[in-house]
């Protein structure tokens, strides 16, 4: 197969080392093959320079959300930000995220966290925008959330790490699953079994860059360019040919976040 296009699903391209560095990790990542790359939102504050990142980056693509790690710091107020945001429907906002539940944390005010998770599925309902969800910990939960949302338009269970019949769960639901750096590690058998057992018109790739290093990698922010390697290991993992899965990748992202923004 000649020069497959990738995208990575889930690079947070608004933190270091990508800020002011944005041109030159661009070109990093299209020498590897990754033409595309949705950021997705962590805080309100962050919702502006990600749509103008979008804008000014043809690679770039918008994803607005709060997410649940800064859930002490949301306010009510960020949900009418946002609902803004979605109001003005810039050509290159894809999606609502980064949004979903973790109980992983040392205080999760779990409570709220689903108040605000279900207003921003309410949003995402609202303005038929998929989401990108993230979930530690709280896969049964959020998937009984998502069952109950009954959005149109879905979305990726983003950096997925639970179990065959949790993520199968998700599926049924009409949602994605991320598949990124976790897999490079031979000690996460669950996660590369999951992976590997998966419908793959299921799997979307990510970097969730600069966090999640792959193998090899640690203590190194990670990049968008290792998508490349994440999908080498999930060549490994599955019976189909490495062309088939790279256009599936590619054909799934379109189906999840396009087809209009993202460019074929």
């Amino acid at each position: 197969m000649s020069s497959p296009t990738f995208i990575d699903t889930h690079c947070h391209f608004d933190f270091p080392p990508f800020s002011g560095a944005e041109a030159a990790s661009l070109a990093l990542a299209e020498q590897a093959g990754i033409r595309q790359i949705i950021v997705p939102a962590v805080t309100a504050d962050r919702f502006a320079r990600i749509v103008q990142l979008a804008q000014n980056y043809p690679p770039i693509f918008a994803a607005l959300g709060l997410h649940p790690l800064y859930i002490a710091q949301h306010q009510e107020a960020d949900l009418a930000v946002l609902d803004s945001h979605l109001q003005q429907r810039d050509s290159k906002l894809v999606a609502v995220g980064e949004i979903g539940l973790d109980l992983y944390m040392d205080t999760p005010m779990f409570e709220r966290q689903q108040w605000l998770l279900t207003e921003q599925l309410r949003l995402a309902k609202q303005y038929t925008l998929p989401v990108i969800l993230h979930s530690r910990r709280s896969h049964d939960q959020l998937a009984a959330m998502l069952r109950k949302a009954q959005l149109p338009a879905t979305g990726v269970v983003h950096g997925f790490a639970g179990s065959l019949s949790q993520a199968e769960a998700f599926v049924r639901l009409g949602y994605a699953i991320g598949v990124g750096g976790t897999i490079t590690y031979e000690r996460a058998q669950k996660t590369r079994r999951v992976m590997a057992e998966l419908p793959l018109t299921s799997l979307l790739l990510e970097t969730d860059a600069p966090d999640m290093p792959l193998q090899g990698y640690q203590g190194q922010p990670n990049r968008p360019e290792r998508a490349i390697e994440v999908f080498r290991v999930l060549c490994e993992l599955r019976s189909e040919s490495p062309e088939q899965i790279a256009k599936a990748l590619y054909d799934n992202t379109q189906r999840v976040f396009g087809p209009q923004p993202l460019i074929n």
